[in-house]
C-alpha cells in the first residue's frame, strides 16, 4: 500500500511548513490526484487518518480532488478528454498525443483558521 508513505510524505510536508512559516492550525488540506497516478483516494485517506492522530494535524481534514486523464494531439493540435483510457485522437484518430493532465499528485492548498489580531 504506497499510499500510507503517500501519506506520510504529505504530513511530513505540511508540518515542515507550519514550522517553517509559524502557520496558525490547519484545517484542511487539499490534493490533487490524477487518474494515471496509480493512487486509491480512498486508500490514501485511510492512511492520512490513521497518522494524524497524534500530531498537530489531528483534526484536519483531507479534500481530495480527482483529475481526469486529457491530452493534447500532436498531429491536429486540439486538446480532449480520454475516455476510458484510449489513447486516441477522437478528432483525426491519431495515436501520437500527449498526455497533458492525469498524472498529477500534489498539494494544492492549505486552509488554515483565522487568527484574530491583537492591537497593542
Amino acid at each position: 500500500m504506497h499510499e500510507l508513505s503517500i501519506a506520510t510524505s504529505i504530513v511530513d510536508t505540511v508540518l515542515q511548513e507550519i514550522q517553517r512559516k509559524n502557520l496558525p492550525p490547519v484545517q484542511a488540506i487539499a490534493v490533487r490526484i490524477g487518474a494515471l497516478s496509480s493512487v486509491d483516494p480512498e486508500a490514501l485517506r485511510f492512511g492520512f487518518d490513521a497518522i494524524i492522530i497524534a500530531t498537530p494535524l489531528a483534526h484536519t481534514k483531507l479534500e481530495i480532488e480527482f483529475v481526469p486523464v486529457q491530452g493534447k494531439c500532436r498531429g491536429c493540435d486540439r486538446e480532449f478528454s480520454v475516455v476510458d483510457f484510449v489513447f486516441m485522437c477522437p478528432f483525426c484518430q491519431s495515436g501520437q498525443i500527449e498526455v497533458t493532465h492525469g498524472e498529477e499528485l500534489e498539494i494544492s492548498y492549505l486552509e488554515v483558521a483565522e487568527v484574530e489580531e491583537t492591537r497593542a
